[in-house]
């Protein structure tokens, strides 16, 4: 079983940045790959961005291609979500994801999920 637990949502200024960080329960948390999900008011929950167990492979959702950045540190079982340049389009809650089967772009093969943060970005 592994427990993830957000931090880091808020309100924002469209241009400006934020740092997720997404804490995670359980010795096998370098085993995973770990990803954040958003979804926006209406809309379905969509893929932003994975990096595998180890950490040395990273995707990207092209909406947030050169302005956000994934990162992980096993030593402290945490995943981070670096954005920058923020837009009013990134508002949406952000959602942690964990996977024991590598990185997955689709909601359907995740295995356990956080509770989510809000990220709310002002024009």
């Amino acid at each position: 079983q592994v427990q993830l637990v957000e931090s880091g949502g808020g309100l924002v200024q469209a241009g400006g940045s934020l740092r997720l960080s997404c804490a995670a329960s359980g010795r096998t948390f370098s085993s995973y790959a770990m990803g954040w999900f958003r979804q926006a008011p209406g809309k379905e929950r969509e893929f932003v961005a994975a990096i595998t167990g180890g950490g040395g492979n990273t995707r990207y959702a092209d909406s947030v291609k050169g302005r956000f950045t994934i990162s992980k540190d096993n030593a402290k079982n945490t995943v981070y979500l670096q954005m920058n340049s923020l837009k009013s389009e990134d508002t949406a809650i952000y959602y942690c994801a964990a996977n024991a089967g590598g990185i997955s772009t689709s909601r359907a093969k995740i295995d356990y999920w956080g509770q989510g943060t809000q990220v709310t970005v002002s024009s």
